[in-house]
C-alpha cells in the first residue's frame, strides 16, 4: 500500500480495530509492548513520508507508484493466506460491493496526495493534511453530527490559520500541488464520513481491509494510469530507472514501508488504544516538519513560512489534547479521533 502507504501519507485506518479496542489495551500486552507498537508506527509513518517523497523527485509518474504499491499488497496478502500466514478470509462479493465506494475514495485521497507531492515540500503537505479534522468538523455539521466541543473547534481553526499563514511565506508556492493536497484532503473526509456512516468496514481484520482496499482499487488505477497517458510509458521508464541500485532500493523502501506503515497503525490502535495512535501522529508530524526542511531539499526559509507551521503544528498538539479531555471526560463514548486517519 502507499501510504498515505503513500497509503500516510497515507494508510489504510483499521476501522474494525478503532471501534473495538478504543479506550482499552489488550489485557495481554505489556509495557514493552505497548511502546514498541507506538513507536514503529511514529518511525514507519515518518519514514514512508521522505520516502514517496524521494521517489517522487525521480519518478514523477505517482499513480503508476499507487498502482504498483497496491498491486504489492493484494498478492502479499492473498500469498500470505494460501501459504497459511494470515487468517484473513478470502474474497467475498458481498462484502467487497459494500467496499466498492469507500475503496473509490480512500484510493482517491491517495492518489492526489501523491501528486501533490511532486510539488510541494514536506512541511507544508504535512501542514494542508492537518486540515483534514476541520474538514471532517464542517461536513459533520451537514449531515447532523454533534456539536465538537470548544477547543476542539479553536484547535482546528488555529491549525487552519497556520496553513494560511504559511502559504503566504512561501517561496516554493505551486498552485497545482496545493490544490492536489487540497483535494486530497477532501476525499479523506469523504472517506471518512462514509465509513462512520455506513459501518461497511465493521467486523474486518485490518489485514482483509487492506486486501479489499487494494484489490478493489486496481480496475480503476488501471483505468486512470490509461487514460492518463502514463501507461505504458511509465512502465519503460521504471525499468530504466531500475538498473540504477540506489532508485532500486527506494523503489522497493515504498512497496515495502507501505504495508508497514498500515500493519504499525493496527497494532499501536489494539495494543494501546486509537487516542495513543492520534498522539504518535501529532508527534511524527512536528518530527517531520523538523525535519523536511534539511532532507531532500525544496524548502526556503521565510519568517511567515516558519511562523504559519509552527502554528499549525501547535494546533494539531492542542487537537490531540482536547480529544484526550474529550475522552477523558466522556468514556464510555467513542470518539472520532479524526486525526489517526490523517496519517
Amino acid at each position: 500500500m502507499v501510504s498515505p502507504s503513500l497509503s500516510s501519507l497515507l494508510s489504510l485506518t483499521p476501522v474494525s480495530g478503532r471501534r473495538h479496542s478504543w479506550g482499552t489495551r489488550a489485557s495481554t500486552s505489556t509495557v514493552n509492548h505497548a511502546l514498541f507498537a507506538a513507536v514503529s508506527y511514529g518511525i514507519a509513518s515518518m519514514a514512508m513520508v521522505f520516502i514517496n517523497k524521494a521517489i517522487l523527485m525521480q519518478y514523477a509518474n505517482s499513480m503508476t507508484l499507487l498502482t504498483l504499491q497496491q498491486l504489492a499488497t493484494t498478492l502479499l496478502i492473498h500469498f500470505g493466506r494460501v501459504m497459511g500466514y494470515t487468517k484473513a478470509k478470502g474474497l467475498n462479493i458481498v462484502t467487497a460491493k459494500k467496499l466498492v465506494l469507500v475503496s473509490l475514495f480512500y484510493n482517491a485521497n491517495v492518489a492526489f496526495a501523491l501528486a501533490s507531492l511532486k510539488g510541494v515540500n514536506i512541511p507544508m503537505y504535512i501542514a494542508i493534511k492537518r486540515l483534514t479534522p476541520l474538514a471532517v468538523l464542517i461536513a459533520g455539521f451537514f449531515y447532523g453530527k454533534g456539536k465538537p466541543t470548544t477547543q476542539v473547534t479553536l484547535s482546528v481553526i488555529l491549525t487552519a490559520a497556520g496553513v494560511i499563514i504559511a502559504a503566504l511565506g512561501d517561496f516554493s508556492f505551486d498552485l497545482v500541488g496545493y490544490s492536489m493536497a487540497l483535494t486530497s484532503v477532501f476525499f479523506q473526509t469523504m472517506y471518512l464520513v462514509l465509513v462512520e456512516k455506513s459501518g461497511a468496514e465493521d467486523g474486518l481484520s485490518s489485514i482483509e481491509i487492506m486486501f479489499y482496499n487494494s484489490f478493489l482499487s486496481l480496475p480503476f488505477l488501471l483505468f486512470l494510469i490509461i487514460a492518463t497517458g502514463e501507461f505504458p510509458n511509465s512502465l519503460s521508464l521504471l525499468f530504466a530507472k531500475s538498473n540504477t541500485l540506489s532508485f532500486l532500493v527506494i523503489l522497493i523502501l515504498s512497496l515495502v514501508m507501505g504495508i508497514v506503515l498500515n500493519y504499525t497503525m493496527f497494532l499501536c490502535t489494539v495494543v494501546n488504544s486509537a487516542l495513543t495512535t492520534t498522539i504518535v501522529g501529532v508527534l511524527k508530524g512536528v518530527g517531520s516538519t523538523t525535519l523536511g526542511f534539511v532532507l531532500l531539499g525544496g524548502v526556503e526559509v521565510h519568517a511567515l513560512n516558519v511562523t504559519g507551521l509552527a502554528i499549525n503544528t501547535a494546533g494539531g498538539v492542542w487537537y490531540s489534547y482536547a480529544k484526550y479531555q474529550q475522552k477523558k471526560n466522556k468514556p464510555l463514548k467513542l470518539p472520532s479521533d479524526l486525526e489517526s486517519h490523517g496519517k
